[in-house]
């Protein structure tokens, strides 16, 4: 690790994400928006979990034209957290994988979490031995 941007919430992990997208780097930049599932998800807050998306979807505007030719976008979670089901426990459901950047088409369902490490390895000429790359 190079960089790190101290953070805290969403709004100040977008707003940190957008500024690094501003600049000229060859590496990953990772941001986790912990409220969804904190704020929203784990407390069953739907219309909260609604209106971060919308925030989310206003932001993703801004950010992807920044982005240039050879970089990627992957939006995904660690684990189900549906807002609708009882309880404040992790839900069953798969998690979305969306990707931009890398071409288009449907990469299906994957076996393994690890798929997603082993394409930002491949994206990074890093060798692992874990996961498939999607790309």
């Amino acid at each position: 690790m190079t960089n790190a941007i101290p953070s805290h919430g969403d709004p100040e992990c977008m707003a940190a994400a957008l500024e690094c997208a501003k600049t000229d780097f060859h590496g990953l930049c990772f941001i986790n928006l912990v409220d969804f599932d904190m704020v929203y998800g784990h407390r069953r807050d739907a219309d909260g979990y609604g209106n971060e998306l919308t925030v989310f979807d206003t932001w993703l505007n801004d950010f992807m034209p920044l982005l240039g030719d050879d970089d990627v976008l992957m939006i995904t979670a660690d684990h189900g957290c549906d807002p609708n089901f009882p309880g404040t426990d992790h839900t069953r459901e798969y998690i979305p994988l969306l990707i931009w950047g890398a071409g288009t088409g449907d990469f299906g369902t994957r076996d393994t979490f690890a798929d997603i490490g082993a394409t930002c390895a491949k994206l990074l000429g890093v060798s692992i031995d874990k996961g498939n790359s999607i790309i």
